[in-house]
């Protein structure tokens, strides 16, 4: 069975906590030379947007 969020906040932390996890993994990448900078702010930039993510870098609160 699907397990569903109880609240819109419920939500909107999971998807704080996976962008955090995300971003993580890309500062972790930059930071052993697995990927250029370059690779790094473009790749962000999709996960920014993609999650739509504000500039504030949570959404609108």
């Amino acid at each position: 069975m699907n397990e569903v969020s109880h609240s819109p906040t419920e939500a909107e932390d999971k998807k704080k906590q996976l962008f955090l996890n995300q971003k993580q993994l890309l500062d972790t990448f930059l930071e052993h030379g697995a990927i250029f900078q370059v690779q790094y702010d473009k790749s962000l930039g999709d996960l920014i947007m993609k999650m739509g993510i504000e500039a504030d870098g949570f959404g609108s609160e």
